[in-house]
């Protein structure tokens, strides 16, 4: 798990963390400007809600996912520690997880609300501004269901191993041999 933490997680916090602020240093609610023509902006926009701005401006919302962020966080460290990450796949899905969690989490505590900045034209939809952290979560998410088709490491060894790949025991040699 450390090294996960250690080597995705803390930098991709840290590149959420270093573009929100860079952003609200250099830009005022609402501004914003083309990096690609018609369909890539940086516009900064405040969240109090959630994914795709749903919730946003409710009274207790920023109260509400905070406490929700801290319970995922919570059940993610649980499950991890249980062996619910069983290969690679889900283990980088756990670590974004971690980051997008934290990432917006520490918005809600300094700033009230969330920084978004990433605003994409798709021309048949306007995509809800987003940042670095929800899109660690989106990839998780992705990586997760990938990650449920996958056999994790072990399992995988063991059914390759001695049994051909049938996926089952080998039966017991009846007969024995010099080197028994």
């Amino acid at each position: 798990m450390i090294k996960y933490l250690l080597f995705l997680t803390l930098p991709l916090y840290i590149l959420d963390q270093v573009s929100k602020e860079w952003i609200a240093r250099t830009m005022l609610e609402g501004e914003s400007f083309a990096v690609i023509a018609g369909f890539f902006d940086i516009v900064r926009v405040h969240n109090t809600g959630m994914a795709f701005g749903r919730f946003n401006g409710s009274e207790y919302a920023n109260i509400a996912f905070s406490l929700i962020a801290i319970s995922a966080l919570t059940f993610i460290v649980v499950l991890w520690k249980r062996g619910a990450f069983p290969n690679a796949a889900s283990k980088v899905a756990g670590a974004l997880l971690i980051s997008g969690i934290l990432g917006n989490f520490t918005d809600r505590l300094a700033r009230g609300y969330v920084v978004d900045f990433l605003s994409f034209d798709l021309k048949f939809m306007i995509w809800p501004s987003f940042n670095v952290a929800d899109s660690c979560i989106c990839v998780a998410a992705g990586l997760l269901v990938l990650s449920a088709f996958l056999q994790p490491s072990g399992d995988k060894e063991e059914s390759e191993g001695k049994d051909g790949g049938t996926g089952q025991k080998p039966k017991p040699s009846s007969t024995a041999t010099p080197d028994s």
